[in-house]
């Protein structure tokens, strides 16, 4: 797998960051969370005056074997389907994307439907694998061809971003089942119960995440059983979507390149949490946007120490929570920016 060379940012700046944040014309600290993104975003970015430029949002779609397993309310043709509705700017993302000023690419990792037929294909850049991972119930979802294929893949994605000038990468996935490798990453990088790292995804019922729970621990048992011992790319391999490995090639390349990276809900925390335990310093990279209402996610947060930025109660998918959560992020930015200090303002400093 490709190696990336991620630093930790230069801790040099952070006095002088400090600084200007406890002289804006604010009692100290008085506008809490927000100070402490905007000294996130000034160290990523190595400056005292940040800068939101050109943001781009990733939608990366691909299908799963595992969803042959009838763990997920919804059926795969819906993946494709919803591929084409973006390209209509008809769906949350769209919309959002809209909304912020996100240039929005729709991209094809692994959806088992061939754009190349319909009168779509150029809004859909098409960077397939294949079609769809094999079933992890009986086999790994992917080669270890396929898994670098895909690392390189979201590698080339966010240069080519980064290279028009984007200085914040969302990214956000399309891909029916995809909760469900979510949740064995979870329970195999954070050792939490499976059964509290499972939820109901699109919409299961109390009997719906019983068999999901029963199909994953099966296909757990199977991995367990062939691997004494495992690393955090047999994980990856063993269980990842396509457009899930993209994800952390792509959060792995702008960390490298000192690039911030929003993080959506459940899935892009489990590829987030992924890209970590490959390379501890990404973090520092990432801003973790939303909290959702699969089972887990806030455990999986907890085990990031991460505290989200918003709490909406959202399960869409798409990057939608982490689009939501920019204008936080724009007002980090603003803040220390366009605040004005103490002594331009004439006013007496009293801490």
């Amino acid at each position: 797998m490709r190696q990336f060379e991620i630093d930790k940012p230069d801790e040099a700046l952070r006095t002088a960051i400090q600084d200007k944040i406890d002289n804006l014309n604010k009692p100290k600290g008085s506008l809490g969370r927000l100070e402490s993104l905007a000294m996130q975003i000034c160290m990523v970015q190595q400056t005292l005056s940040p800068s939101l430029a050109h943001p781009c949002h990733l939608l990366l779609g691909g299908d799963h074997g595992i969803e042959r397993e009838g763990v997920s309310l919804s059926p795969r043709e819906v993946t494709w389907q919803q591929m084409l509705n973006f390209t209509r700017g008809g769906g949350g993302v769209n919309m959002f994307c809209r909304q912020h000023g996100f240039k929005l690419r729709i991209v094809d990792v692994g959806v088992d439907y061939d754009f190349e037929m319909s009168n779509v294909k150029c809004q859909i850049e098409n960077y397939k694998i294949a079609r769809g991972t094999k079933n992890f119930l009986y086999e790994e979802a992917m080669s270890q061809e396929e898994m670098d294929r895909a690392i390189e893949i979201g590698a080339e994605l966010a240069d080519e971003c980064i290279n028009e000038g984007c200085h914040v990468l969302c990214i956000g996935e399309m891909g029916i089942a995809n909760t469900s490798p979510s949740s064995l990453w979870m329970h195999l990088f954070c050792h939490i119960p499976l059964n509290e790292c499972v939820g109901a995804g699109a919409g299961l019922d109390s009997p719906g995440i019983k068999h999901k729970c029963e199909v994953l621990q099966k296909a757990l048992e199977r991995f367990l059983r062939e691997h004494e011992q495992y690393s955090v790319e047999d994980a990856i391999r063993e269980f990842g979507g396509f457009e899930m490995v993209t994800a952390i090639g792509a959060m792995l390349r702008a960390a490298e390149r000192h690039t911030l990276v929003l993080v959506d809900g459940f899935i892009m925390t489990a590829c987030a949490l992924a890209a970590v335990r490959l390379y501890p310093e990404a973090q520092d990279y990432m801003v973790f946007c939303h909290s959702g209402d699969e089972s887990g996610h806030r455990l999986m947060l907890k085990s990031l120490g991460a505290e989200p930025l918003l709490s909406l109660g959202l399960r869409l998918g798409e990057g939608t929570g982490a689009l939501c959560a920019f204008p936080i992020v724009d007002s980090a930015v603003r803040m220390i920016n366009e605040m004005n200090n103490f002594q331009n303002a004439n006013i007496t400093k009293y801490f």
